[in-house]
């Protein structure tokens, strides 16, 4: 089907690049990159700052980021081409494909004193489709501060822990993609690495996308800040994996660059299909995109870490979520951003994206900066945004 190319004009390209070099100037964010697609190609590209601020080492527009969380929407498709394999449906309990998840028990009662606690049976199983929605009851130690001290405590991982509530009755950001992950390799029989690599990151032409780093690759990868007291901080470089090494996780610790992200995306704007590769039914996209979390909403998330992160999301209250997306309501309102039914999600370095139906446009924008929805970090994206809308044609 053929559709009508957007345009952003010299002015908006310019533009962008002046806004994210502001940024910079005002220590909004030590280093940026930034992309924006539509349903045919790159409409632009931009970077600004720092790759390595002690080295005074400019940042490119194809540095390498973790992109945390920005892996649960790569593993949500993943686990919806298994759908569509007929290898899964959306309302199998967990205990279906994995063994060890038969008896989830929900906290009743938490004396935060001394870490004690009282559980009874879940009211019902965890499903996939619970997981994919992150209404499962799957915590995470950093926004709770029940599953941190039960960690502290256990040693156990989130997943491991018995749910916050019950399965289904409430919005609770969590591991449980981490098990999704494992759903796919216990269906697949492959490493989540190897099935990326093969299913979705090499068809897609995702070739800088990996669990790891090449070491040739890895001068590309730009240090990480904190900010404390207002300040910026730059943490030592520490070594990464040069080679993909299990154990894998469908929640993160994948690297990509903001072009291999602009892949993934525009796949998606597509219906599921880029170029000659289809990964997806347009169906099975159009699925991914609606409310699977009733009259629920997301919740404010609260900030247990506030070195990892802030209170999150900003639109807490109002937003739902689809099958690994988060989705922009009516309510949100403002013409200057993206449109009501957006898809979007981040990762915890501040590494963000959206995706917008409506207008067949995209955006990635990758930082490296602690904490998540850190103030400065937010407004460089929210201004970008603004700026790409005010161009588009």
């Amino acid at each position: 089907m053929k559709h009508a190319r957007h345009r952003l004009s010299e002015a908006g390209s310019l533009a962008l690049s002046r806004q994210l070099d502001a940024a910079v100037q005002r220590g909004d964010a030590p280093g940026v990159v930034a992309l924006v697609v539509d349903r045919d190609g790159v409409l632009y590209e931009g970077c600004a700052g720092k790759l390595d601020v002690a080295r005074n080492v400019p940042m490119i527009s194809d540095a390498i980021f973790g992109i945390a969380s920005m892996t649960k929407p790569i593993t949500s498709v993943a686990i919806m081409m298994l759908l569509e394999d007929g290898k899964l449906r959306l309302d199998d309990p967990v205990s279906g494909h994995l063994t060890g998840f038969e008896d989830w028990r929900v906290i009743q009662a938490f004396d935060a004193s001394d870490g004690s606690y009282e559980a009874r049976p879940a009211k019902r199983p965890v499903t996939i489709r619970h997981l994919l929605a992150h209404t499962s009851g799957i915590g995470y130690a950093f926004t709770s501060p029940i599953v941190a001290r039960l960690q502290e405590d256990t040693q156990k991982r989130e997943w491991e822990l018995p749910l916050l509530h019950d399965p289904g009755e409430k919005w609770t950001y969590g591991a449980g993609t981490t098990v999704l992950g494992m759903i796919v390799e216990k269906a697949t029989g492959r490493s989540l690495e190897a099935y990326f690599q093969e299913r979705i990151f090499g068809p897609l032409g995702m070739a800088d996308t990996s669990f790891a780093v090449a070491s040739n690759k890895q001068s590309r990868v730009p240090t990480i800040h904190d900010r404390t007291n207002g300040m910026l901080r730059e943490r030592p470089r520490k070594a990464i994996d040069s080679t993909p090494t299990a154990p894998f996780e469908g929640d993160g610790g994948l690297y990509s660059t903001a072009q291999d992200y602009g892949l993934f995306v525009q796949m998606l704007l597509n219906g599921g299909t880029l170029g000659s590769v289809t990964l997806l039914t347009e169906e099975s996209v159009r699925l991914m995109g609606e409310n699977h979390i009733g009259a629920l909403f997301v919740e404010q998330q609260p900030a247990a870490d506030p070195i990892m992160t802030k209170p999150f999301p900003l639109v807490a209250g109002r937003d739902r979520f689809g099958l690994g997306f988060m989705i922009a309501s009516e309510g949100d309102g403002d013409a200057k951003l993206r449109s009501p039914g957006s898809l979007s999600w981040a990762g915890v370095r501040n590494t963000h994206f959206w995706i917008d139906p409506r207008r067949h446009v995209a955006g990635v924008m990758l930082m490296h900066l602690y904490p998540f929805y850190d103030d400065g970090a937010i407004r460089t994206l929210r201004d970008f945004e603004q700026i790409v809308y005010q161009h588009l044609d």
